[in-house]
């Protein structure tokens, strides 16, 4: 008997027309590092006297499909995940390389159907009805540069082979740490340790009563973009811009020699007044856990802008 290795584990991906109907077609191939996509069914302990010590057989509960899948911050792929948090974008140039501007403040979301597959087993699980809560990545010196998209899914079904027929292969040219920069009001912005950055649909379950327990959609509510900037303190530009209330826009941004780019903009970013503490005799640190809001100029409060081939999402 095969043992499941998660080496030889598959993933497509495909945007539904219908919410909770999986596609017959259009499946695309992903990269993903780690998935804990899945659907739970908890069991209820009896609550019954009268039959001894023993208790009865407890029940069925509401099946719950959710999960995280940690992705590469790649040129093609990561558009996906980006369709999913903000909405299909808006595609210019007449030939590649193509232009993909996400904007935020979208009412509507797409949901997917994503299916992850164990060859060996053999066992195929398609996720239907997956709609983007969360999703989040960090800047840094060093490392491996990865996101993680946080999902709500309506249901689970199981099969011995793949539903997704023979998924579209997109090339992997992923993004990594020495590529990125950050810009504050066009400017770049020195002495960075670290930033993370989360963009949240905080998502509403529609939690009604069906007979197979599933989910009836999951609505967005109020969006938050929020995060944290560690820097080597040395200036007061930004406790200045703190102790005043004022904004600014960050720009994120990451370029390959190749010509491809991620590019996320931040219209309206607030700092809250930190703390600057002196821990010892090495450099002194300080961290602003900011929060970003609607910019009343550009009317939006972020925007994703990819550059790459492809020539739709």
């Amino acid at each position: 008997m095969a043992r499941a290795q998660g080496a030889r584990a598959l993933m497509a991906l495909a945007f539904e027309t219908t919410y909770g109907t999986p596609p017959v077609s259009g499946f695309t191939r992903m990269p993903f590092a780690s998935t804990s996509l899945g659907a739970e069914q908890p069991l209820l302990n009896s609550e019954l006297l009268g039959y001894g010590r023993d208790p009865l057989a407890p029940i069925k509960d509401a099946v719950t499909a959710d999960g995280d899948v940690v992705v590469p911050l790649d040129a093609e792929a990561f558009g996906f995940w980006l369709k999913a948090a903000f909405g299909t974008p808006t595609t210019t140039g007449a030939e590649a390389p193509y232009t993909h501007e996400f904007q935020s403040g979208s009412w509507t979301l797409p949901s997917m159907s994503i299916e992850t597959g164990m060859p060996e087993v053999p066992r195929y699980a398609m996720y239907s009805g997956c709609v983007l809560d969360q999703i989040t990545w960090q800047m840094q010196r060093s490392g491996l540069l990865t996101a993680t998209a946080r999902l709500v899914a309506q249901g689970e079904t199981v099969g011995t082979s793949s539903s997704a027929g023979t998924p579209a292969a997109l090339e992997l040219k992923r993004f990594g740490h020495f590529n990125g920069s950050i810009t504050r009001n066009g400017t770049a912005l020195g002495n960075v340790v670290s930033a993370d950055i989360t963009y949240a649909n905080n998502l509403d379950r529609i939690e009604t009563i069906r007979n197979d327990g599933r989910i009836d959609g999951a609505d967005p509510s109020i969006a938050a973009l929020t995060g944290r900037i560690e820097v080597r303190f040395a200036d007061q530009t930004l406790v200045t811009q703190a102790i005043n209330g004022e904004a600014c826009e960050m720009e994120f941004a990451y370029v390959l020699p190749s010509g491809e780019t991620f590019t996320f903009t931040v219209h309206a970013v607030y700092l809250p007044r930190p703390r600057i503490e002196i821990s010892g005799p090495q450099g002194v640190q300080a961290t602003f856990d900011w929060q970003a809001a609607r910019d009343s100029v550009v009317g939006r409060m972020c925007t994703a802008t990819l550059v790459n081939d492809v020539e739709t999402y």
